[in-house]
């Protein structure tokens, strides 16, 4: 597939691209039918502000995977604020997620600075735990909405490690599903991405198994 970016911003200071509503662009959607004719699926990066055009753009093209980025990138440093965007953030996705059954969501970019959390302005960077407990609610709020075989997780690294580690990012994803079922932990954590990727490489989880 391709990975491209729908991300766009009123606050300029977050982002300022050259061109907004990029999805409803004729010319874009002219060249965005051409994922279908070649069987490839389409990565989008964007902000919350933008999760209503990538349903639209979803809707335009319900025979194309999508994959939702980040969590869909939730904005909350100032003028916004971690709280109201929140609020605002989850009723977005659920919609996203309940109206295009071709959209993944890839649970991942909590780290970045424009999420709110403010772990980079710190002397010493977050415990796993602490990551955990501050991402769970909007993990948990994309699998509630998604469903877990809609769901991924995924790095974001270099652009993570301004808040945290990788291994403490990944250690804070098994601390957020830890009571999940085996299987389901596999899908989130390989099965799904072999999957929605197609990728050509081996299930190690049924390796293991049939070697025991």
């Amino acid at each position: 597939g391709i990975r491209d970016s729908l991300a766009s911003s009123v606050h300029e200071h977050i982002f300022s691209p050259k061109e907004m509503k990029a999805a409803y662009n004729p010319k874009f959607r002219e060249a965005f039918a051409l994922l279908k004719e070649y069987d490839l699926s389409y990565d989008c990066w964007l902000y919350q502000e933008n999760i209503a055009d990538l349903r639209d753009l979803a809707l335009a093209f319900p025979e194309t995977t999508i994959i939702c980025d980040h969590v869909g990138n939730p904005i909350g440093i100032e003028p916004v604020g971690l709280e109201k965007s929140f609020e605002t953030w989850k009723p977005l996705i659920k919609d996203l997620a309940d109206q295009c059954p071709n959209v993944m969501c890839k649970l991942s970019g909590l780290a970045m600075a424009t999420t709110g959390f403010d772990f980079h302005l710190r002397k010493l960077p977050p415990t796993s735990h602490e990551l955990a407990e501050a991402w769970r609610p909007y993990i948990l709020h994309c699998i509630d909405c998604f469903g877990v075989d809609r769901c991924m997780f995924a790095s974001n690294f270099p652009v993570d490690k301004i808040s945290c580690s990788y291994t403490n990012c990944f250690n804070a994803f098994k601390l957020i599903v830890k009571d999940f079922g085996e299987e389901e932990k596999h899908k989130l954590f390989y099965q799904n991405a072999v999957r929605i990727y197609r990728l050509n490489i081996a299930d190690n989880n049924k390796l293991n198994k049939n070697s025991r």
